[in-house]
C-alpha cells in the first residue's frame, strides 16, 4: 500500500502534488542549489557534497546526492561553478548536470548584487515494471525502462552585505517534458511528467550578539505551480566554529542542525528532520550530511567569514 501510494504521489501526471526536486535541509549553507547567482558569493573555491536519505525506512522514498563546486574570478566581479545531484524516488530516477555563471556587481562599499544563470542536462529514468496498478490494463510495464534527457535552465538574483543577504531565484524556466503518453485501455487517459518552474526567495540577517555569538534567522518562501511553502531557521553561529539551529516548514515538519568547522577549509553538517502529526510521521525521519571544502579564501570584510 504504501509503494503505490508514494508510486501515485510522485509519478502520476498531476504532477503538481509530487517533488519534482530534490529536498534540502541545509540549503543554507549552499545556496548554489537553489539559486545560480550564488556561484562565487562564498569568496573561496567552494566544494560541498551532500547526502540525504528523506523518509528513513520508507520503501522507495527519496534519496539524493548532490555535488557542487564553485569560485569567484576576475577581481571576484564573476563567478563560475558546476554542479550535479542524483535523486531517486521509487522507479523514477533523476541526473542532472549544470554549469554555472554569475556576475557579481558592487552597489556600494557595504552591498554586492549578483545575477546569475544555470543551464544543463536532467536524464530522467522510470522503470514501469515497479509500479503497481490498480487496474492492469493500463499497465505501462511494457515500456520496461523509459529514459529522457532534456535541457533546463534556471536564473536567479543574490543580493548580499557583511550582515545581511536575500536572494530570489526560478528553477526548470523552459519547463522541460520528460515524459508524455496516451494510454488506451479500461480508460483513456494520458501519462504525463514535466519540470513545473520553481520559484525561491531567501532572506537572512546576521546578530552578533556578544565576541563568540552570531543569531542568525532566515526565512524562505517556495512556489510551485501556485503551492507555497514556508521554511523558517533559527540558527547561532558559536566561537565561528559551530553551528547549531532548529527549522520549521509548512510542509508539516521540524528538525535541527549542526555544522562544524574542523579547520578554516573543512566543514561537517548534520540535519536530521521529522513529520508533524501521524500521517507524516508514518513516513519515517530524514537525515542529511554535508561535506564542505574551502580552499584559497579571500580577504572578506563579511561580519563572520563564515556567515554564509
Amino acid at each position: 500500500m504504501k509503494v503505490k501510494l508514494l508510486v501515485m504521489f510522485c509519478v502520476v501526471s498531476l504532477t503538481v502534488f509530487s517533488q519534482q526536486d530534490p529536498q534540502y535541509s541545509q540549503y543554507q549553507f549552499n545556496q548554489m542549489v537553489i539559486n545560480p547567482a550564488y556561484a562565487g558569493n562564498r569568496d573561496a573555491l567552494s566544494v560541498v557534497l551532500d547526502v540525504r536519505q528523506q523518509w528513513a525506512g520508507f520503501e522507495g522514498a527519496p534519496r539524493t546526492q548532490a555535488f557542487s563546486i564553485h569560485s569567484p574570478i576576475a577581481k571576484k566581479r564573476i563567478g563560475l561553478g558546476l554542479s550535479a545531484y542524483s535523486d531517486q524516488i521509487g522507479p523514477r530516477k533523476n541526473i542532472g548536470v549544470y554549469g554555472n555563471f554569475s556576475y557579481m556587481l558592487p552597489i556600494n562599499n557595504k552591498l554586492k548584487l549578483s545575477f546569475g544563470l544555470r543551464g544543463g542536462l536532467i536524464n530522467y529514468n522510470i522503470d514501469w515494471t515497479k509500479v503497481s496498478y490498480k487496474d492492469q490494463s493500463e499497465a505501462l510495464a511494457v515500456y520496461g525502462v523509459s529514459r529522457t534527457t532534456r535541457f533546463d535552465l534556471d536564473a536567479g538574483l543574490f543580493l548580499k552585505s557583511n550582515t545581511f543577504y536575500c536572494g530570489i531565484s526560478a528553477t526548470h524556466l523552459n519547463r522541460p517534458v520528460m515524459f508524455s503518453e496516451a494510454i488506451a485501455g479500461a480508460s483513456s487517459f494520458n501519462y504525463g511528467y514535466s519540470l513545473n518552474p520553481h520559484l525561491f526567495f531567501i532572506i537572512s540577517k546576521g546578530f552578533k550578539m556578544g565576541e563568540n555569538l552570531v543569531f542568525n534567522p532566515s526565512l524562505m518562501l517556495k512556489s510551485t505551480n501556485g503551492i507555497n511553502s514556508t521554511y523558517m531557521n533559527l540558527n547561532f553561529l558559536i566561537k565561528q566554529k559551530v553551528w547549531v539551529g532548529a527549522f520549521i516548514n509548512s510542509a508539516n515538519s521540524i528538525g535541527f542542525l549542526t555544522q562544524v568547522y574542523l579547520n578554516e577549509k573543512f566543514r561537517i553538517g548534520y540535519a536530521f528532520d521529522t513529520g508533524i502529526g501521524k500521517v507524516n510521521r508514518q513516513l519515517g525521519p530524514s537525515h542529511e550530511i554535508m561535506l564542505g571544502f574551502d580552499f584559497n579564501t579571500y580577504k572578506s570584510k563579511m561580519l563572520s567569514p563564515r556567515y554564509l
